[in-house]
């Protein structure tokens, strides 16, 4: 059985998946991207997950891929880990992206399950392996069988583990069963990929979350985290319920990074919650539903 104390703090504890600011035009707001990296860090986050899933990763370029890695680092290097979102289905692809993004002096990758091609578990493991020994930089897996269409078994994870560069599992599957499996045989930094398991997973021994909803309630995250690491589980626990009703608004209403967006130009934050096709804004009737979420938890954006 693993001991979870000695789980290596290699990417944070507390990071946001950033989301991809655009300008009106749809083209990549490289400054605004600055101004919320540096903002998220500054409000509590000691790393931040770059063009993943809620960076719209899918529809930018590998320039606009690497643009952001590299304004991300001038923002906040030195003072968080910036994880760069390098994974994608073509295993030659994934590598090359993640070897350019090594060269701009990223400090991790996080590298999603092979989507479309349905793989079987030795293609998957196959393919993190390869993109894992392309650089010596520490991987976060990262397990998101909603979007991927497979998961990855956790006798697959078991075994990734085994490989000197894979550090970390970003989880996003919703599986107790299988994170438990994770957690008590291998020492991989575990981290929730769904905001509102964070505070079960880090009672079996995960590191932190991999988070969306932080982006508009960092410090809270902050404190939810500190508290779980502490193991005082009655303060994340009082905290977890203050989260739902946010939570709720920002994952379960919309896409995430649409309605993170929205909220980040409500408080001010992004000049603009443009998004690239295929996702569209908020309806009038979805944002309601997000306003009301938001004023459950004393947030009031009417």
């Amino acid at each position: 059985m693993a001991d979870s104390d000695i789980r290596v703090n290699t990417f944070g504890t507390l990071l946001t998946a950033m989301v991809t600011p655009f300008t009106k035009d749809g083209d990549v707001d490289y400054d605004a991207a600055g101004h919320l990296a540096a903002k998220l860090v500054d409000d509590g986050c000691d790393g931040l997950v770059v063009t993943g899933t809620t960076g719209e990763t899918s529809t930018l370029t590998d320039e606009e891929n690497l643009g952001m890695f590299k304004v991300v680092l001038e923002a906040v290097g030195g003072c968080a880990k910036v994880i760069a979102g390098t994974g994608t289905n073509d295993t030659r692809h994934s590598v090359n992206l993640s070897r350019r993004a090594a060269e701009l002096g990223v400090d991790g990758l996080l590298l999603v399950t092979p989507y479309y091609n349905k793989p079987s578990q030795a293609g998957v493991q196959a393919h993190f392996e390869t993109v894992a020994s392309a650089t010596d930089l520490p991987v976060m897996l990262y397990d998101i069988p909603g979007r991927s269409g497979i998961p990855i078994q956790p006798e697959t994870i078991i075994r990734l583990a085994e490989h000197p560069n894979i550090k970390g599992l970003k989880d996003a599957k919703a599986d107790f069963g299988s994170v438990t499996s994770v957690l008590a045989k291998t020492d991989l930094a575990v981290y929730s990929g769904d905001d509102g398991l964070t505070l079960p997973w880090m009672a079996a021994g995960a590191l932190g979350v991999v988070s969306v909803t932080a982006h508009v309630v960092t410090k809270q995250f902050r404190a939810l985290v500190d508290a779980g690491l502490a193991g005082d589980f009655a303060t994340a626990r009082a905290i977890h319920f203050e989260l739902d009703p946010v939570i709720r608004g920002i994952m379960t209403r919309v896409q995430g990074a649409v309605a993170a967006k929205q909220v980040l130009t409500w408080q001010g934050v992004l000049p603009s919650s443009t998004v690239r096709l295929p996702l569209v804004e908020p309806s009038d009737a979805e944002l309601d539903l997000i306003r009301a979420d938001l004023a459950e938890a004393g947030m009031d954006f009417a």
